[in-house]
């Protein structure tokens, strides 16, 4: 009988998959049975003679977890569409497959960001707080009550230009956009992948920006929808901030140190835009109550939630599964992360 493959696993699975992962009658499996992140002394425990480790962007990809893990560690599966919890340049120095999901989310994403914009701009937040506040009774109707920008009309900006930016891009054309600018790594290029004939049939002006500080002096909307990285933290900043107009709104749905928090909150006191929408933030998930954030009347924060629909983390679980089972049967993944 042939020795079974030792795979470690960081999180309890939605039911379908971890039937799938359970499936493979080859595997010795150690799983954290638990929908909180795992204990990361229990991970440097089990880590030792494994083959595979599936985890989430919880759980830190180091040196220190690749040498506890050894020579035997072929593949790493990660149930994200991000890599920054992961050591990437560690990774591929030891020939280790990486794979992660991120194409499955791209419509839940873009659906999103569509949302926080809607929210920013018609004031959203601090609507649902005056009636939850009982306010309410003490706002007669007048013109100007309430009253906030509208997607219609407006030029959006994107900071980052791939699947989900162009998702979200498709979602706006209907309302009525009258253009769309957006950045990528190569500044005044035009983006590589036109993943739904946007770029091709161009239903409005979308056009590559020569530089960030382009698209923060012409978009009415920002979208960051970029990697975070050593050029793209707190891009969006204080100089930033201070381009863009009054009545924009900016919203972050790729990673929260992209945006300099303490900047924007200035930004919002001062009335420099006009609001904000957020899925992420810096520090996140340790945002309590008393966080000066909250306070913030025009900024709307969701906790992290752009891939919680049923269908998206159900495709995202199985994507895991499947890209960790590809490698140990010699198969080629759904998603590789390219190292």
């Amino acid at each position: 009988m042939p020795e079974k493959i030792k795979v470690v696993v960081t999180r309890q699975l939605i039911p379908e998959a971890q039937k799938l992962l359970e499936s493979e009658p080859n595997l010795e499996i150690i799983q954290w049975h638990n929908e909180n992140p795992c204990d990361r002394n229990w991970l440097l425990t089990n880590a030792p003679n494994s083959t595979g480790i599936l985890l989430t962007l919880s759980d830190k990809v180091d040196t220190e977890l690749l040498e506890t893990a050894g020579p035997t560690l072929k593949v790493i599966s990660s149930f994200s569409v991000g890599t920054d919890h992961i050591e990437t340049s560690a990774v591929k120095h030891r020939n280790i497959r990486l794979g992660y999901t991120p194409t499955i989310l791209t419509d839940a994403v873009a659906d999103l960001a569509v949302m926080l914009i809607l929210m920013a701009q018609r004031r959203g937040g601090e609507g649902i707080r005056n009636v939850l506040d009982g306010r309410w009774p003490q706002m007669p109707w007048s013109p100007a009550l309430m009253t906030g920008p509208q997607i219609g009309g407006s030029v959006v900006g994107f900071l980052g230009f791939g699947r989900i930016a162009q998702a979200t891009v498709k979602r706006l054309v209907p309302f009525g956009v009258e253009k769309v600018v957006y950045l990528t790594s190569r500044p005044g290029e035009r983006a590589r992948e036109d993943y739904f004939g946007l770029l091709r049939d161009q239903p409005v002006s979308i056009e590559p920006a020569g530089s960030w500080e382009e698209v923060a002096r012409e978009s009415d909307i920002v979208v960051v929808a970029c990697s975070l990285s050593e050029s793209t933290k707190h891009l969006v900043g204080t100089e930033f901030l201070g381009m863009m107009k009054k009545e924009a709104v900016v919203v972050n749905i790729a990673r929260g140190p992209v945006v300099d928090t303490d900047a924007l909150m200035k930004a919002l006191d001062e009335e420099r835009i006009f609001g904000a929408g957020l899925d992420v933030i810096e520090g996140e998930p340790n945002i309590t109550a008393d966080h000066p954030i909250l306070r913030q009347k025009r900024c709307v924060l969701v906790p992290h939630i752009g891939s919680a629909t049923f269908n998206t983390r159900m495709g995202m679980a199985m994507e895991s599964v499947r890209n960790l089972l590809a490698v140990l049967r010699g198969e080629e993944m759904v998603n590789e992360c390219v190292l």
